[in-house]
């Protein structure tokens, strides 16, 4: 299956983002991909940075005008959309949710974000509200999609989660970078830290992983910060963790790739972590910390 990951920088105006995500949709779907993952919260800039009420005039509800749109392109073009949005559940009730739109333009399933960040650059609990859709994988007309979003690809829990589920694929739109103020060898390190845990987690569950991140430089509308530079490097990688493809770190490019959703069968026979866990010793993982 041939996918697309679509790395942008994101503006302020929200209809030109969203008319450039259509844009280059086209243009993945023109090169082949079958799916096609869009970044975190593609639609505007990253309002996170600071704690805003008017911020929240954002958010939509799905299915919602966002959904609709590229719905209907999903429709058009016969491909399945991966997108991110800022959803107003209800007055007061907001979650930063995954989308997949199937190649009939239907909201095939939504994945609310579950681990919510709160640090410098990253207020997301002042607006996000954490998920409650489980880890369940979404099935498509491609197969069943084990989408998380961003802060999420750090815990090891989730992708276990949904291969136990029969994910055939993770998926995690992102939006991630450096605080501008940070040394080059301590930025090197979160990206390469950033890249290792998910390769990891392709390998301990013997899937094939997509992480498609922003790149560009977005202000602190505060001032207090230098603002985020986004790092980019968006990639794809197979079972056994092996790079397929990656973006740069500064440029915009639709990265393309081709995964074999059947190769995970052989990589579990080789390594059959599934079959040797120890489900009897694991209780204390539910603890929050083992006194």
């Amino acid at each position: 299956m041939k996918i697309a990951l679509i790395q942008l920088s994101c503006t302020p105006d929200v209809g030109k983002n969203i008319s450039r995500l259509e844009e280059h949709i086209r243009k993945a779907a023109t090169a082949g991909a079958a799916l096609i993952v869009l970044q975190e919260l593609h639609n505007s800039l990253y309002f996170c940075q600071v704690e805003e009420v008017d911020n929240f005039n954002l958010a939509e509800p799905i299915p919602g005008p966002t959904t609709e749109r590229l719905g209907r392109l999903a429709r058009e073009l016969g491909v399945v959309v991966v997108a991110s949005l800022f959803e107003r559940r209800a007055a007061g009730l907001y979650h930063n949710t995954a989308v997949v739109l199937d190649t009939d333009g239907s909201v095939a399933g939504i994945q609310r974000k579950n681990h919510i960040p709160d640090d410098p650059a990253y207020y997301e609990k002042f607006y996000f509200t954490p998920g409650d859709t489980g880890f369940k994988p979404i099935p498509t007309s491609l197969g069943r999609l084990g989408v998380q979003v961003c802060w999420d690809q750090w815990y090891p829990e989730g992708a276990r989660l949904m291969a136990l589920a029969g994910a055939d694929v993770l998926i995690y739109p992102t939006a991630i970078g450096f605080e501008s103020s940070d040394t080059p060898a301590e930025q090197a390190r979160q990206r390469e830290a950033w890249i290792t845990v998910q390769r990891g987690h392709a390998v301990a569950n013997g899937l094939p992983l997509i992480a498609c991140n922003r790149v560009g430089h977005e202000p602190d509308p505060s001032g207090q910060t230098r603002g985020i530079q986004f790092w980019g490097s968006s990639f794809v990688c197979g079972p056994q963790g092996e790079m397929l493809a990656q973006a740069s770190s500064d440029s915009e490019e639709i990265l393309l790739a081709d995964i074999d959703l059947q190769r995970s069968e052989q990589v579990r026979r080789w390594w059959p972590f599934l079959r040797d866990r120890r489900i009897d010793a694991y209780g204390d993982i539910l603890k929050r910390y083992n006194d």
